[in-house]
């Protein structure tokens, strides 16, 4: 079976870097944290742990720490993390995504300019999450185009160009669907300054996927089922090729081809590792 592979399938530059910071530390002697998993896929962080690396996830737990390592994730962190480790006296090693740390110092910026900040992402998500933790003043998450069409400051008793807003974006987020909500509130008369901090690797992600399944009559796309660009490239996908399938590995596949069928497209998200992707694709260059 012919199989179409994203050239940008796998790990982008910031995951990368985070994965390796971890990996770097282990073995020098000390207990090794990280706040939240490092990434999201479930396979790398299970290696980490046999390997001794534990993962807190709240700041309660941040707080009963008294000695150790903490590596700050790739999806960044609150300021009031930074804060608390800085206080505490914790070794940190900061693996934030250095394209989410941009956001980050913008809306440090801006909000301190007292501008409304609104991002434009999934709403519980940690990066999403991280970034609204840099915010000094107002902060509204939005995702859909009915958020957007609300979206109202009446209660400060501002004339829509009075108020000013600055727009971010979780960097993984639907290039498309970012310009569509970012109209929206262009419309409305808002004065907006946009930051359009969608990860340039993202959008040619995106682009790659929807090529790809615009061409085939099966895709697979790979990674951590709690990873927004893997699923965010499945929905891309699910728009262009009905028969999508979302696998984590190679033991969820259930796929069913005749020796005739197309290629088959494979994707995968920037935190899966290539040897996954690997695993999955020569199984269905051999097996259909």
């Amino acid at each position: 079976m012919e199989v179409i592979r994203a050239k940008s399938a796998g790990f982008c530059f910031g995951v990368k870097r985070a994965v390796e910071k971890v990996y770097e530390q282990i073995g020098k002697g000390q207990k090794i944290y990280t706040f939240g998993p490092i990434i999201h896929n479930e396979e790398v962080v299970r290696d980490l742990e046999a390997r001794g690396v534990s993962v807190i996830e709240r700041i309660e737990e941040l707080k009963a720490l008294d000695e150790g390592m903490v590596v700050i994730r790739s999806h960044g962190v609150s300021k009031e993390v930074y804060d608390l480790l800085e206080k505490k006296g914790l070794e940190c090693v900061d693996a934030t995504c250095p394209f989410v740390k941009r956001i980050h110092d913008i809306v440090e910026k801006e909000s301190g300019q007292g501008k409304k900040i609104v991002i434009i992402g999934n709403p519980g998500h940690p990066e999403v999450e991280g970034i609204k933790g840099w915010s000094s003043g107002e902060t509204e998450i939005i995702e859909s185009v009915e958020q957007a069409e609300r979206f109202t400051n009446e209660e400060k008793n501002l004339s829509v160009k009075e108020e000013k807003i600055c727009i971010v974006s979780q960097t993984t987020f639907n290039y498309n669907k970012f310009k569509e909500l970012v109209e929206i509130f262009l419309k409305k008369g808002y004065n907006v300054s946009v930051a359009n901090t969608i990860c340039s690797a993202t959008e040619e992600r995106q682009t790659e996927a929807r090529q790809i399944a615009s061409q085939v009559e099966n895709m697979i796309v790979i990674g951590g089922t709690h990873s927004s660009n893997t699923r965010k490239l499945y929905e891309i996908c699910k728009e262009e090729c009905e028969n999508t399938y979302f696998i984590q590995t190679l033991d969820d596949l259930r796929l069913e081809l005749p020796k005739a069928a197309s290629p088959v497209g494979i994707t995968a998200g920037a935190s899966t590792p290539n040897n996954i992707i690997e695993e999955v694709q020569n199984y269905v260059r051999i097996n259909f």
